[in-house]
């Protein structure tokens, strides 16, 4: 991706979505994003993704071993959820009072 305009993105960390497409595809689960990586396109789902990741032991962890973590994945591969229509919805940004808010196309409520 290029770095010369930021992208713009409707998900944002704490938000409810789904994922629809990939290994760990689930359109009735809503799960919640620990982060989002604009430079790479990428977002962290809870619970989406795990990998296996080998630590040598440190001061903080002195056993060290095999974790669980959770990698991240395209932006592409999930969409908001929306809680008032208990359904995945597209998102539509409008200005009110000045400041951006996102409303959702589906139910029309702000998210």
């Amino acid at each position: 991706m290029s770095t010369r305009f930021k992208a713009k993105f409707n998900i944002k960390k704490g938000d409810s979505v789904i994922v629809i497409t990939g290994e760990d595809k689930d359109l009735k689960k809503p799960r919640k994003v620990l982060e989002v990586i604009i430079e790479k396109s990428r977002v962290l789902v809870e619970g989406v993704n795990i990998v296996t990741k080998h630590t040598k032991p440190t001061s903080q962890n002195t056993k060290g071993g095999i974790v669980k973590v959770e990698a991240p994945i395209a932006i592409s591969n999930v969409m908001l959820w929306d809680a008032k229509a208990a359904a995945p919805a597209k998102v539509k940004r409008t200005r009110e009072n000045g400041k951006l808010i996102r409303v959702s196309k589906k139910s029309g409520g702000v998210i």
